[in-house]
């Protein structure tokens, strides 16, 4: 049993993190396996979208407690170990914002600290009716100090803050009012609604959507004026393209474009 799938079919590729008896916890292991599927894609010209799930009653748990504890045995009272282990899961998640292709988490069960970092870290989310959301390390008096940081990116500051300080569960319905999943759906139509949302996106111009992406990432954290500036060239570098010439004149042509 592999401790990450991976399954290809027609441009997407569905990661699914399978150790259910864990929660899917992000262990040194999950989170190597994690990285070198990231460092994979990053170089892939085939894939085209990215779906990420878990195995069992839970999309992902966070990190893994017993690791972390057992490392707290060392010389050092695990300071060099916890350092390292957060630097892993800093690249891991912007790993995943960093990817040329979308990813859409499909999240069921819970989404709890390092899990609703992932979530937040990844494009869109789809998640099932009934998904909890959390960033709870702060009743164990672990403040989720880097879950934060994806987290404060995607919803308003005071739910995040509150999340944060309370370590209350939010509910999928309210995490989407919120603007941390796109969509929620029945349980047993999840896997079919994410792909149904892979497939939209495999649909656009892949090169348009990948430069769209980095676009994104990088203009949401420049000053206005900045922004534009930046968003403007790349749109001047993206008309120039042979596809885009093509799907404009399909456009006004009313006819499927012929892209390359």
């Amino acid at each position: 049993m592999e401790l990450l799938e991976r399954h290809d079919s027609d441009g997407i590729a569905h990661l699914h993190m399978n150790a259910p008896e864990r929660l899917n916890a992000l262990s040194d292991e999950m989170m190597a396996a994690l990285q070198a599927q990231i460092d994979a894609l990053s170089e892939d010209r085939e894939t085209r979208v990215v779906i990420l799930s878990g195995a069992g009653k839970a999309f992902c748990a966070g990190h893994d407690l017993k690791q972390m504890q057992q490392a707290r045995q060392s010389e050092d009272g695990g300071r060099g170990y916890f350092a390292d282990l957060f630097a892993r899961c800093t690249k891991v998640m912007t790993g995943l914002t960093r990817l040329p292709q979308p990813v859409i988490a499909q999240v069921h069960g819970i989404a709890t600290a390092a899990g609703c970092q992932m979530v937040a870290s990844c494009d869109l989310a789809v998640a099932a009716e009934g998904t909890r959301f959390g960033v709870n390390g702060v009743n164990i008096g672990l403040f989720c100090s880097t879950p934060m940081v994806a987290l404060s990116r995607n919803i308003p500051r005071k739910k995040a803050f509150e999340m944060l300080t309370t370590g209350r569960f939010v509910p999928a319905e309210e995490a989407e009012r919120m603007g941390l999943v796109n969509k929620v759906v029945p349980q047993e139509n999840l896997e079919a609604a994410t792909r149904e949302l892979a497939e939209t996106l495999k649909g656009k111009l892949s090169a348009a959507v990948k430069i769209g992406k980095s676009t994104f990432y990088d203009q949401i954290e420049m000053e206005l004026d900045a922004a534009y500036a930046h968003a403007g060239q790349v749109m001047v570098e993206n008309m120039l393209w042979r596809d885009t010439n093509e799907g404009i004149a399909a456009f006004l042509e009313k006819r499927p474009p012929d892209w390359s």
